[in-house]
């Protein structure tokens, strides 16, 4: 009973945090309460994304302590505007976008879109018309 008295409450951490990058590159520097570096950055799976400088970024802790930390996403930089629930809108700097909606279509958008390998529509390989 006097034992239980004796120890001392353990201080609440926060498990995230907001913090704004100051390195990019694989490995990131990032301030929250301080400048922490060689953060690794996670995103979903099949999703490679490098955050810019400045970007304002959600880190997330783990370990004993929260000493264990990682860059886990941005907020977003754009409106979502119309992206319906279990659609997804994939943009990056210029422009450019895929948005994958959930009746099927699939909207892309660049200055150029290049395409290596082979190319079919509706199953059949495409032939450019030579009119």
């Amino acid at each position: 009973m006097w034992l239980s008295k004796q120890l001392k409450p353990v201080t609440a951490t926060s498990d995230a945090d907001l913090g704004i990058t100051t390195i990019s590159g694989k490995q990131v520097g990032v301030v929250t309460r301080g400048e922490v570096r060689d953060l690794p950055v996670y995103g979903p799976g099949g999703y490679l994304w490098t955050p810019s400088n400045g970007a304002a970024v959600l880190v997330v802790k783990g370990g004993p302590g929260g000493e264990e930390q990682c860059v886990a996403g941005t907020k977003p930089q754009r409106d979502p505007g119309q992206v319906a629930p279990g659609e997804v809108y994939i943009y990056g700097p210029g422009g450019n976008s895929v948005y994958l909606r959930k009746d099927g279509s699939v909207d892309i958008r660049g200055s150029q879109i290049s395409i290596s390998g082979s190319l079919t529509i509706n199953g059949l390989p495409y032939s450019p018309c030579m009119c």
